[in-house]
């Protein structure tokens, strides 16, 4: 099995490097951070493959992926993974950058991620591509206005997607996390419900994209609490939010 992961050097990325190596993967990991991410990788079972690439850097990560589809002979599973979380706030005209910003990681570069994977799956008539979204894509939050736009379209595109690529064999999985204890959600100033660690959420993120679901919130509960949130009328849902803190506003690292 051979699985490429954007954002793979802390969080997410990394905990599910670690699950998929443990499953006997060879991997293709991808991130800024040249060192962290060489550690990762030296700490894993099995010989893997590193990427230091910005996955803002459209060709450059093209030509990763390129890399490693050649190299391993194909890629089975492909997970855009790397996001980032901002608190940003319109009215700020410095905050408008940091939109773009959130909305190019976390959305942008997904389409960029699979891009060059779609036609060799295509020609195989089977692979897994995979987005990592996030139950705040289901309601926009106060002061979090690009992190759930771009998770709500990440939703959206995943499932274009989806339909699109279901007659070549290629099938597309969406992940919505809750909350997972990872450096993104460490400094949040409001209370998570059924906050998570991260390697936990791998395991059960690895099952789902192994069986192949079309969608799966992790953990339920948080499915069940979006539910509930989206039947909400405006006006209710306005109300239990509205005195809700809002994510600072600085620039976080990629996860």
């Amino acid at each position: 099995m051979n699985v490429f992961i954007t954002g793979a050097s802390s969080g997410i990325g990394a905990a599910l490097a670690r699950e998929f190596a443990a499953r006997g993967a060879t991997l293709g990991l991808v991130a800024r951070r040249r060192d962290t991410l060489a550690e990762i990788a030296r700490a894993l079972p099995g010989l893997h493959h590193t990427y230091p690439v910005d996955v803002t850097d459209n060709d450059a990560l093209i030509a990763a992926a390129r890399t490693f589809e050649r190299t391993v002979g194909g890629a089975d599973i492909v997970l855009a993974n790397a996001g980032i979380s901002v608190g940003v706030l319109t009215e700020y005209y410095e905050d408008l950058a940091a939109f773009r910003q959130v909305l190019a990681t976390n959305l942008l570069a997904m389409a960029a991620t699979f891009h060059p994977f779609i036609a060799p799956m295509r020609a195989r008539a089977r692979g897994t591509l995979v987005g990592i979204a996030s139950v705040a894509g289901v309601r926009g939050l106060p002061g979090s206005a690009a992190y759930c736009a771009s998770k709500s379209a990440a939703i959206t595109y995943c499932e274009s997607l989806r339909v699109e690529l279901r007659r070549a064999g290629i099938r597309v999985v969406t992940i919505a996390p809750g909350f997972v204890r990872t450096p993104l959600t460490a400094k949040n100033p409001y209370a998570m419900p059924f906050l998570m660690d991260a390697d936990k959420f791998a395991r059960k993120a690895a099952d789902a994209i192994v069986a192949g679901t079309s969608y799966r919130v992790i953990p339920w509960q948080m499915g069940v609490l979006a539910k509930a949130l989206r039947l909400l009328p405006n006006w209710a849902f306005d109300r239990l939010l509205g005195s809700r803190p809002y994510k600072p506003r600085r620039q976080a690292p990629e996860a």
